[in-house]
């Protein structure tokens, strides 16, 4: 899901005119009617389950009805901003996981911690993570998009790599056969870009090491300098120069993984599961595995893609949190999986290579200022200073997490 960039001040303007000028507005279309803005994706892909969480609300409340309005990626926050400063805004909206926390921090959503959902305590940690603020709960999960490892079937098996990695090592081992095979100056193994933070933060993650975390007063504290963050991006650089024959120093747009896939330059890649769309004449012979952790048959945690539903100021959070609850029930969470997606909770996961990907997920710091975070390259600076060995990894880790620290805690 798209993040995109907002003033916080003009929205915090904006709920303030909401609050002066709509004091007890519902928000909703008429005097009982709930409104739920969904993305097109529940239009074209599941109306069915949309319907019947509706068709449950309302037996369960009589006399209200259910206006749900289909919204687009690119246009959503921005219909959504206006509606803030009308003081009409949505009863239920849905929410990428990456466009929640500045919404949180400015207070434009309704605390929903008192609250009952299905499934509460086995939500993915991806996005329930995403969802959380200063220890409240604003977003519920709706569904999740995971990373896999995308493939070439037919280069695995002429080194004769007859079963998939199940650990990190054997990955290594089997990125090292494929690069003997293959010494092509600009072919990867593995196509990693040098800055692609969000694979080398899922190495931290798998090692139990965390980007930044609130101290007893409120405060953020850099913590990839911390042992356990150490050995994740340990283990990333040693993989990296195993495995990837990218740029040290590019991201992961400049070029992207599965137009070097496509073009014939890697032999595997690691992203979202949909990569397996773009990898042009190779379709026959891709296939997709779980990214290994370290500890042999785990996962490696993922940074999850995905949608939270979240309640607007202003909007009828009783009714709401009900509609909420229908819809992310075990019917329409099997509903869900059974059209391709995944459900918000690892209690459903199957077998799949995206559900197996998914039980275990991590997520960024749900900070204020965490977007500056991003913007100003910290996590990508680092990573470059550690793989052309301009820093050592201590000394890299440590100027990012007191750069993070003084970004997160700025007023």
């Amino acid at each position: 899901m798209n993040v995109r960039h907002f003033a916080a001040a003009a929205l915090v303007a904006a709920l303030a005119v909401m609050a002066i000028g709509a004091t007890g507005a519902s928000g909703r279309s008429s005097a009982d009617t709930l409104t739920v803005w969904l993305q097109v994706d529940a239009q074209s892909g599941w109306p069915d389950v949309v319907a019947a969480a509706t068709a449950q609300f309302k037996s369960q409340n009589p006399g209200w009805d259910v206006d749900v309005q289909y919204q687009t990626w690119g246009t959503h926050l921005g219909k959504f901003d206006a509606t803030l400063a009308g003081g009409n805004a949505p009863d239920v909206i849905e929410m990428g996981n990456t466009e929640m926390t500045k919404y949180m921090a400015a207070g434009a959503f309704q605390d929903l911690s008192g609250a009952s959902f299905p499934n509460q305590s086995t939500w993915l940690e991806g996005l329930a993570a995403s969802g959380r603020y200063l220890g409240k709960t604003y977003g519920v999960p709706y569904y999740a998009g995971s990373r896999v490892v995308t493939y070439r079937t037919d280069l695995f098996r002429q080194v004769g790599i007859k079963r998939l990695p199940t650990s990190l090592a054997q990955y290594t081992a089997a990125a090292r056969k494929l690069g003997a095979r293959n010494k092509a100056k600009n072919f990867s193994p593995v196509y990693i870009a040098g800055t692609d933070w969000y694979v080398a933060m899922s190495f931290v993650a798998d090692f139990g090491g965390t980007i930044a975390v609130q101290n007893s007063k409120g405060g953020w504290v850099g913590t990839l300098d911390r042992p356990k963050a150490l050995a994740g991006l340990a283990a990333f650089k040693k993989f990296f120069n195993a495995a990837s024959r990218a740029s040290k120093v590019t991201d992961e747009a400049r070029p992207q993984p599965y137009d070097v896939y496509s073009r014939g330059g890697a032999a595997s890649m690691i992203g979202p599961g949909w990569f397996s769309c773009c990898v042009g004449t190779h379709k026959a012979a891709t296939g997709q595995f779980v990214m290994p952790s370290h500890t042999k048959g785990q996962p490696m945690p993922g940074f999850l893609g995905g949608s939270d539903l979240a309640v607007p100021i202003g909007a009828d959070r009783d009714k709401a949190a009900a509609w909420i609850r229908a819809f992310t029930d075990n019917a329409s969470m099997t509903a869900l999986r059974a059209k391709g997606n995944i459900p918000n909770t690892t209690s459903m996961l199957g077998s799949s290579v995206n559900e197996r990907a998914a039980r275990r997920s991590w997520f960024v710091p749900t900070a204020k200022h965490w977007v500056s975070v991003e913007n100003g390259n910290i996590l990508r600076t680092m990573l470059a200073r550690i793989l052309t060995n301009k820093m050592t990894i201590k000394q890299a880790a440590e100027v990012a997490s007191d750069n993070i620290a003084f970004t997160l805690n700025q007023r």
